[in-house]
């Protein structure tokens, strides 16, 4: 390990191995259900978040990190003189950069730096990843930084929506385009551009169809992609569909690392189950 210790949000996706590691110090953005706030991915499980989505019709909330939070697990690292590079969800989904720029203000520590991601999810992993790789090979946090934040960009983040139930309890689409769009078994294709999700495609038919089509659509990109390393990110629900996906990304044979992660708690308040994406960097 270099002197840089890096720090992301729950929104990142990666798995418990890879934060153990390197070693990376995770920050949880909060699930808010019957008026109470839980930690994402530490006190409220997607199962038991999807239970109460459906008894009540309503998708949970989400809130930023919270200063209790950064008191516990980012205080100690200033108290300790280290440099901190902190990776957090798009500053147009979520105010966590802000309250973790305030949160190293108000301590008047000059050796935080903070880097908004322009993505969620994996998307957010795979720059976690390069700041960890850089740090533990001796890079500075300034040129951790001008490396991540030169690349963002690059990053190709999308997923296949199972269901739009969950974006319209969630105000991203209609009640009526929700009712209308599982009836005509219709899967958005969400994508993450300049740091804001959209609808890129739509596909029409079994979710199985669409991830094939879904796959075919982005072969053009996954040609041109980052050879080291692709996520493929889902919501529990059906375990089949990693499994195709995996058979296509091997089958292709561009990347050294596929990488199988769980969506958080956020992402899959917001997104529901069996959402399922191919993360990557294009070259």
């Amino acid at each position: 390990m270099g002197n840089v210790r890096i720090v992301a949000d729950s929104t990142c996706d990666l798995s418990p191995e890879q934060i153990e590691q390197h070693h990376i110090v995770v920050l949880p953005l909060c699930i808010v259900m019957d008026g109470e706030s839980y930690y994402d991915g530490e006190e409220k499980t997607p199962q038991e978040i999807y239970a109460w989505a459906d008894a009540h019709k309503t998708t949970p909330g989400t809130a930023a990190v919270t200063f209790e939070i950064l008191e516990q697990r980012l205080a100690p690292l200033m108290d300790a003189g280290e440099d901190i590079v902190f990776l957090g969800i798009s500053e147009d989904m979520s105010t966590t950069c802000n309250i973790v720029r305030m949160f190293g203000e108000d301590r008047e520590y000059k050796r935080l730096f903070v880097i908004n991601s322009m993505n969620l999810s994996s998307g957010i992993g795979l720059q976690v990843l390069k700041a960890a790789e850089m740090a533990e090979q001796g890079a500075t946090a300034e040129e951790i930084v001008e490396a991540v934040e030169s690349a963002r960009g690059r990053v190709h983040a999308s997923f296949i929506v199972d269901t739009l139930t969950y974006l319209a309890r969630g105000g991203r689409c209609s009640a009526i385009t929700a009712f209308l769009g599982n009836a005509l078994k219709i899967h958005p294709m969400i994508a993450v551009k300049d740091g804001k999700m959209g609808v890129a495609r739509k596909y029409r038919g079994n979710m199985y169809s669409s991830l094939e089509r879904y796959m075919s659509d982005l072969k053009e990109e996954l040609a041109n992609a980052e050879t080291k390393r692709v996520f493929i990110t889902y919501s529990i629900g059906d375990p089949e569909l990693p499994v195709r996906a995996r058979r296509f990304l091997e089958e292709l044979g561009t990347f050294d690392e596929i990488c199988e992660t769980h969506a958080g708690g956020v992402i899959s308040s917001h997104c529901g189950p069996s959402t399922i994406g191919i993360l990557f960097y294009v070259k």
